[in-house]
């Protein structure tokens, strides 16, 4: 289940709870406010929050540039004049906060982004759950004989099923020792220690799935957007990047 109950009642508690604003808002960006869009096999993405609009790049551009930008018509011709000569600045101007639900190894990935503002889940302090990312057949494929960071052919029949099974059956054995590493009570029922969060979570494989709060400005977006949803980027990464496209997408249509 990508949401669990407890987090599906607080969405929509905040969702029948509406509140007045003075703030800038963007009407694309609040459809998507609170909503959870899946990702992978247990995955999602959703905004928390954010600050700004279209029209709040253009304002701290005309503070900055001054009589520099006045040959610009309009919003929409400034935001292009911006992005034509990398002035960049403005666009820091628009934050979004995320709360993200992925695989360990696509987070790995994720955070080589340094620019932004993150909160994991901490298995030091809580129990992970017993859900793994397990790829669809169509994503099953060979090392590429070109490319040492890509995929070749995808792999059929019982290459196919061999790789499945050993994925499925080594995450859930891992994870049967990591619950019996952190049990309190032996095959008597009787209490006895289990070992600490922090150390049975080393036993855990790549493909668990983890969460965090991942806030960043508009500008370093767009950089994280540029790579990761670019067609080379691995798939596990780049349907997430995809997500947060459409939704930025509605948010600021201009840049």
């Amino acid at each position: 289940m990508p949401l669990t109950p407890d987090q599906l009642a607080e969405i929509e508690a905040a969702r029948q709870t509406p509140r007045q604003t003075l703030r800038a808002v963007s009407e694309g960006m609040e459809a998507h406010l609170y909503r959870a869009h899946p990702v992978l096999d247990h995955g999602f993405i959703r905004v928390s929050d954010y600050m700004g609009d279209d029209a709040a790049i253009t304002q701290a551009a005309r503070v900055s540039y001054g009589r520099g930008t006045k040959a610009v018509q309009n919003d929409d011709g400034l935001i292009r004049y911006l992005m034509r000569h990398w002035h960049s600045t403005p666009f820091e101007m628009c934050e979004v906060k995320l709360h993200v639900k992925l695989p360990v190894f696509v987070a790995r990935q994720w955070i080589r982004h340094r620019t932004a503002n993150v909160n994991e889940y901490s298995a030091r302090y809580s129990i992970l759950d017993r859900e793994f990312y397990i790829p669809a057949p169509d994503q099953l494929a060979a090392q590429s004989t070109v490319n040492n960071q890509g995929r070749g052919e995808v792999l059929t029949g019982e290459e196919a099923a061999r790789v499945l099974d050993l994925l499925k059956s080594d995450a859930n054995r891992a994870y049967d020792h990591y619950e019996a590493m952190l049990s309190t009570t032996d095959q008597n029922g009787d209490a006895q220690q289990g070992l600490a969060r922090e150390l049975a979570r080393m036993n855990l494989p790549a493909n668990i799935y983890t969460q965090w709060y991942w806030k960043v400005d508009l500008h370093n977006l767009f950089h994280f957007l540029r790579l990761r949803a670019d067609p080379h980027a691995q798939y596990e990464i780049r349907v997430y990047a995809e997500a947060i496209a459409a939704c930025v997408k509605d948010w600021v249509p201009l840049a």
